[in-house]
């Protein structure tokens, strides 16, 4: 048998499990819309661009915030093992600036897809 393309399982680890997300708000504009539906992977692995779905930590009253959709901005420089995280749109949005860097565990999925109301898969978005 052939290993397929671009496939990343390993024995001893689960297989990404996919994930339906709509979207909430307008953070991730001009990419992302309100209302959009996009389809994510738990599980698989993630890279500096991609788009993922993130539990942010609570507010400053400890309030627990909504799981959100996000953009990796990369690696925390201080702490290696810890993610940014960043909005597409700069004047909306709560991000690594506002709450700091993520552990891995709090990054839930990763976006491969939006699949409706404009169907097509997401790719890593270059710096501008």
């Amino acid at each position: 048998m052939l290993p397929l393309p671009h496939a990343s399982f390993r024995w001893g680890r689960s297989l990404p499990r996919p994930w339906l997300v709509r979207v909430r708000g307008r953070s991730m504009e001009p990419t992302l819309h309100e209302g959009d539906v996009l389809l994510a992977l738990r599980g698989a692995g993630i890279r500096p661009r991609d788009v993922v779905v993130v539990r942010l930590p609570p507010d400053p009253a400890g309030l627990p915030r909504p799981v959100a959709v996000k953009r990796i901005a990369g690696r925390d420089p201080d702490a290696p093992e810890r993610w940014w995280v960043d909005s597409d749109n700069p004047r909306e949005g709560v991000t690594s600036f506002d709450v700091g860097s993520l552990e891995q565990s709090a990054v839930e999925a990763r976006v491969i897809a939006r699949i409706w109301p404009r169907p097509g898969l997401l790719g890593r978005r270059e710096r501008p």
